[in-house]
């Protein structure tokens, strides 16, 4: 039986091109893939890929697929967001175009939610990963459920961050140092099942 080391992806994914242009996003996950070797880049700003899915996973697989074929590389893609359970989902897919800045999408998600009691939501994340010809070659969906703050609180993070808050710290994501939130966040959830997807696969790319 084959034991694969993590450091063996690098063998077969050497690059992979980052489909986003969220600063905060690239970073978080250059410090997630930074142990596989890997080096990741962000994708050129001329590649605009249209967000049509209605779901996280279509997204990601949509936006892999297409800056994978546009770059001729492999490429890596997530759709990622806030989903308010007293707001029926939303913001959900549209998380990012739910106003024009964060603090005004965190502001209206707020005033939606005024004094409603049912403070539960959860952040999602759908990644992909897809070959130069932009075929799907792994995909994963992580899920971190916490409650949404009366008020911002925080400084660090981006987007919802600030009125995310994980019950069993009374933190929000924005309160909480950048290497507990690797641990616990819905990116790093579905990035450490993509993990043993990536193994598989570079483990059948060794015995063909």
């Amino acid at each position: 039986m084959l034991v694969l080391k993590m450091s063996d992806l690098s063998a077969q994914l050497q690059k992979l091109v980052i489909a986003s242009g969220n600063t905060g996003k690239v970073e978080e996950f250059r410090t997630y893939l930074a142990d596989l070797g890997v080096t990741l880049i962000a994708k050129p700003d001329s590649i605009d890929v249209e967000e049509t899915g209605t779901t996280f996973i279509e997204n990601a697989h949509l936006k892999a697929s297409q800056v994978a074929i546009a770059t001729n590389e492999w490429a890596i893609a997530d759709d990622s967001g806030l989903e308010v359970i007293a707001l029926g989902g939303a913001p959900g897919v549209l998380s990012a175009r739910y106003a024009n800045t964060d603090s005004d999408r965190i502001n209206r998600v707020l005033e939606e939610l005024n004094s409603t009691s049912n403070r539960a939501a959860q952040f999602v994340c759908a990644i992909a990963i897809a070959s130069p010809d932009g075929a799907i070659a792994a995909d994963a969906i992580g899920i971190c459920k916490g409650e949404i703050a009366e008020l911002p609180r925080g400084i660090g993070g981006f987007g919802y961050d600030p009125i995310f808050l994980v019950p069993e710290l009374q933190k929000t994501f924005a309160e909480i140092l950048p290497e507990v939130k690797a641990k616990i966040s819905h990116r790093a959830k579905a990035l450490e099942i993509l993990r043993s997807k990536l193994e598989s696969l570079v483990a059948a790319h060794y015995s063909l």
